[in-house]
């Protein structure tokens, strides 16, 4: 299935949930927001909710500093 990552096409598995996402790409856990089809999705969700294709999905990092 085709999927759309921070602007970049990517291919996954079928059967995908947000934190299966994660896994997959070896991205954080921590520190991050997530953003499916411009919907806001909160980190206790991310279990729930299952990938489809042609899904446009934004990951934002949270960087400290001063």
């Amino acid at each position: 299935m085709v999927i759309t990552i921070n602007g970049e096409t990517k291919e996954v598995g079928q059967e995908v949930n947000l934190n299966n996402l994660l896994k997959f790409f070896a991205l954080p856990q921590e520190q991050i927001a997530i953003e499916v089809n411009k919907q806001v999705v909160r980190k206790k969700d991310w279990e729930n909710i299952k990938i489809n294709e042609a899904d446009k999905i934004e990951i934002i990092h949270f960087v400290g500093g001063g």
